[in-house]
């Protein structure tokens, strides 16, 4: 009898700590949902204009509408997009009456990409929110200078070979004239959320906990009655 107390005793423990993991995965799924919702609700603001001196921590995110000059200047960072395949994000300096700074006017297929016109031009205005992404780590290739290709947006890099501030607008989903390019806006696809599926997890193995308990009980039951 003390065997099946024990083991009783035991399988409840395990499933209760189990149970509480999962439950409180759903509590961690439902304080990141709210934080991506008011990302969310950030990124799509009404733009203000832009800070003289924006701050990563204070400003990420923020929307902001900027009119400067386009320099001649820009960088092409390797991406995929999907149904269309490789292409480029094109970086460019803007001239900026706080300074000037970086702007990602979007994406263009790797066969379009001859056809950007990348001469200065008349001034240009541009809706778009402000991003300091961290894509770059110790996997991610040096860029390509003799063919201009960067594999990541790596915002201090790129600033040092555009001679701008280390700010970086990226282009909402707006039109650009006479261009092919397309906006890669600022989203929260990229945040991890996989508190559900950790619930999931945890759930199952108490489930599969309780199962494999019972199963021991119940051989034990059988072994003290013969």
């Amino acid at each position: 009898m003390r065997r099946l107390a024990f083991l009783l005793i035991f399988g409840l423990g395990g499933a209760a700590l189990l149970g509480g993991l999962g439950i409180w995965q759903v509590q961690r799924l439902a304080w990141k949902e709210a934080i991506i919702d008011e990302i969310d609700a950030a990124i799509l603001a009404d733009p203000v204009a832009l800070p003289e001196t924006p701050d990563p921590a204070r400003d990420a995110y923020l929307p902001v509408q900027v009119t400067g000059t386009l320099g001649a200047g820009y960088l092409r960072v390797l991406v995929s997009k999907k149904q269309v395949g490789a292409g480029y994000r094109i970086i460019r300096p803007m001239l900026h009456d706080t300074g000037p700074l970086l702007v990602d006017l979007g994406f263009v297929s790797v066969a379009d990409a001859g056809g950007l016109s990348i001469e200065e031009g008349p001034p240009v205005t541009i809706t778009g929110n402000l991003q300091w992404p961290q894509e770059t780590d110790s996997f991610t290739p040096p860029p390509d200078t003799d063919k201009n290709i960067w594999f990541a947006r790596d915002v201090s890099a790129m600033a040092d070979a555009l001679n701008t501030r280390p700010v970086l607008v990226v282009r909402r989903d707006v039109p650009f004239p006479d261009s092919p390019l397309t906006a890669m806006p600022v989203d929260t696809s990229a945040i991890p959320n996989d508190h559900l599926q950790y619930a999931i997890t945890w759930f199952s193995l108490a489930a599969i906990w309780v199962a494999m308990t019972a199963f021991f009980l119940r051989r034990g039951s059988a072994a003290n009655r013969i």
